[in-house]
């Protein structure tokens, strides 16, 4: 167990909390262009990513936190490099193994970090963890495996990756294990972008629409063309949190979660009743607390932990949303802009213990984690 005093910037509460979604922090190209949109393959296929665009310009350093205004709304780029030196990364390994299945009750509990479309890292990241086969079908029985969000926006194949989720489900359960996720703060910012487009939403620091942010914050194209009820649905019964074998499973790693309940059950509920309603209002304001992080990394990040677990159940949490690079203090931006991928070897054990993060920055060339539970940390 790692323990270590949380130091800068992010403790619990509105004053210093700030919200921020993780980005691109590149408008994707397709904005300015008139030609043919690059498609990739009909859904449910695993393909190679359509040829990504090149890069735009280095975007400009965010300012300092005390710039932001009070409710500040995720609108541009905010994600700061910290570093850090009282956290664990646990280092995984890499040799593939067939799934154990035990003799009587659940199979193994495994968790996957944030995907944002990049479905081939996804396939070879299972595969290597021996929960689907080279076809890339479920070979796992019994295994439980939970997504902790964000499947779509800014990697190649969004809809793909869902396809492959939804498919992997039904697969799992036949085989008597299950395959299940939970609603990151992208699949409500599509879900936004499909239903209210360009209608103007009370942001708290000016006029914002759901489709400006969906473009800022990495939305493709192609997946808003093969978005379909069926995946809207899917995306919207998604639960926003659940406690599996003692791990309380988030995406987020924030507090915003007890603005919604004082049990799972109630979050769940309130979040669905909300995008029920279908108010463009209400459903940004959602969408504008699950962008919030950093809650569990600096000073008071345990107590913030502890406020969940007391809450909620669970003796950790585990979440995704916030790449580990950055937790870490790797340099880097999400963009790749310097050549360099981040070294992430494996989960991000912090808070003195209590937190696990899972997003291994996969966006920025780092690396998408599928990790067995519980860590022999």
């Amino acid at each position: 167990m790692v323990e270590g005093s949380m130091t800068q910037g992010a403790g619990q509460g509105p004053e210093v909390e700030r919200t921020a979604t993780l980005r691109d922090f590149r408008v994707p190209a397709y904005v300015h262009e008139t030609g043919p949109y690059v498609h990739s393959t009909h859904p449910g296929e695993i393909a190679p990513p359509p040829v990504a665009p090149p890069p735009p310009p280095v975007a400009p350093p965010p300012p300092p936190e005390e710039a932001y205004p009070e409710g500040y709304t995720p609108t541009q780029r905010d994600l700061p490099v910290i570093n850090r030196g009282d956290t664990l990364q646990v280092t995984v390994d890499p040799a593939p193994s067939p799934v154990p299945q035990p003799a009587t009750g659940p199979g193994p509990l495994y968790v996957v970090g944030d995907v944002h479309g990049y479905l081939d890292q996804l396939v070879a990241a299972l595969q290597e963890k021996g929960l689907i086969d080279a076809a890339g079908h479920w070979c796992a029985g019994t295994a439980r495996l939970w997504f902790l969000g964000d499947f779509t926006d800014r990697g190649p194949d969004g809809i793909g990756v869902i396809d492959l989720v939804m498919r992997l489900s039904a697969e799992a359960a036949a085989a008597g294990g299950y395959c299940k996720a939970l609603m990151g703060n992208h699949e409500l910012l599509l879900l936004g972008a499909k239903r209210f487009g360009d209608t103007p939403v009370n942001s708290g620091a000016g006029t914002a629409t759901f489709q400006a942010a969906w473009l800022l914050n990495g939305g493709q194209k192609t997946d808003m063309d093969r978005l379909q009820d069926h995946h809207l649905q899917w995306m919207a019964r998604l639960d926003a949190l659940e406690e599996v074998d003692g791990h309380l499973l988030v995406h987020s790693d924030t507090t915003a979660y007890l603005d919604y309940g004082r049990s799972i059950e109630e979050v769940n509920d309130t979040v669905h009743e909300t995008l029920t309603r279908n108010d463009a209002d209400e459903v940004w304001d959602l969408f504008r607390k699950f962008t919030k992080r950093f809650s569990f990394r600096d000073e008071g990040g345990a107590d913030a932990v502890r406020s969940l677990l007391d809450t909620y159940g669970g003796t950790r949490i585990v979440h995704g949303h916030s790449p580990i690079p950055y937790l870490l203090g790797e340099v880097g931006s999400e963009d790749g802009e310097d050549g360099a991928g981040p070294v992430v070897q494996g989960p991000h054990v912090y808070a003195d213990g209590l937190a696990i993060a899972m997003d291994g920055g996969v966006t920025m060339a780092g690396k998408l984690l599928v990790q067995q539970l519980p860590l022999d940390v």
